[in-house]
This record gives C-alpha cells, sequence and structure tokens, in this order.
C-alpha cells in the first residue's frame, strides 16, 4: 500500500500552519544581537565623560527578560569574555558581573516566576546601576562623588533604553522564530 503526502492548503493560511522554524537562526540570533550590543558602542564619539550605555549588558537584561529560559546560566562567561574584549575595562569584569547577574535572574526567576514589565524594568534599573557601580570601582575609578556623578547620565540613558531594547528583542524574537526555509 502507497503512502501519500498529505496535500498542502490552497487558502493564505496553509503555508503558516504547522510549520517549524530554524534551529540554528533560534539558538545563534540572540547571541548575535547580545555580541552586536557589545561592539556597538565602539563606534561612538569619546567624550568626557561616559554617556554610551552597556549595550551588550543591557541586550543580556532584555534578553534574560523577555525570553528568561532562552540562555543558560553559563552564558555570561563566553558573552562577558567577549565584551571584556571590547569594552576597555579589565579583563574578567564583564565574567564576573554578567555570570551574576545570570544566576541572580536564575534565582529571581524561581521566586517570583510572574512578574509585569514594569517590575522587570525596576529589576533591570537596579542591576544595570549596580553594574555600572561595581564595573567602575573595577577599572579602577574614583570613588569619590565626582566620579559617581559622572555616571549618572550613563544610568539614566541606560535605564530610559531598557524599554527600547526589550521592544527590540521582542521584534528579534519574532525573526527568530520566523519559518525561514520554505517547505
Amino acid at each position: 500500500m502507497e503512502r501519500y503526502a498529505p496535500r498542502a492548503r490552497s487558502d493564505a493560511y496553509g503555508r503558516r500552519i504547522n510549520r517549524t522554524h530554524s534551529p540554528l537562526v533560534a539558538t545563534v540570533l540572540p547571541w548575535l544581537t547580545i555580541l552586536a550590543g557589545s561592539i556597538l558602542p565602539v563606534f561612538f564619539m569619546a567624550t568626557a565623560l561616559p554617556v554610551v550605555p552597556p549595550f551588550g549588558f543591557l541586550m543580556l537584561l532584555a534578553w534574560r527578560l523577555v525570553r528568561p529560559g532562552l540562555l543558560p546560566i553559563w552564558a555570561g562567561l563566553p558573552l562577558g569574555l567577549f565584551d571584556d574584549l571590547f569594552s576597555g575595562q579589565p579583563f574578567g569584569s564583564a565574567i564576573l558581573l554578567w555570570s551574576a547577574v545570570m544566576i541572580g535572574f536564575e534565582v529571581l526567576d524561581r521566586r517570583i516566576p510572574w512578574r509585569t514589565f514594569l517590575q522587570d524594568w525596576l529589576a533591570a534599573s537596579a542591576v544595570l546601576a549596580g553594574y555600572l557601580f561595581l564595573a567602575f570601582l573595577l577599572s579602577g575609578g574614583d570613588s569619590g562623588s565626582a566620579g559617581l556623578i559622572a555616571l549618572g547620565p550613563q544610568l539614566l540613558f541606560a535605564i530610559v533604553l531598557f524599554p527600547a531594547a526589550a521592544g527590540l528583542v521582542a521584534m528579534v524574537d519574532r525573526l527568530r522564530l520566523f519559518r525561514w526555509l520554505a517547505a
């Protein structure tokens, strides 16, 4: 007895129903956006004060908060290593801080599995403030009031940009799950 393949639907929805996404694109795209975010500050003009937020860390936070189970806990190590190569921070600072943030959000997800976007934004703001302060201290910055005041614009810009980063991650996530190869 011969087996016949099911006929394709002829309406507009037949090509989109029950299709799978590309595993390569679904796996690699989040990592590439974080790596691109780590490289992005290199292209901005240097100023006397740090104004450009850490886009790689911002993208890591956005991916971790928008899609909690997507990146493994150990992702902070290789992504932080790549960021250390481009950020100018002492080697190992992003590895340590990014790994600690990934572990911290894993613990937070287990304790509070449901959160709103406002709670995620507040958590990201607190983590961004801690990250910028600790990165400042690890880079050998003076912990006096002038150094802390200089971090203000960078922190404010990073907090304001988080919703845009989360929106970009949501858009890239839809693109990530799009069917790339036609059957």
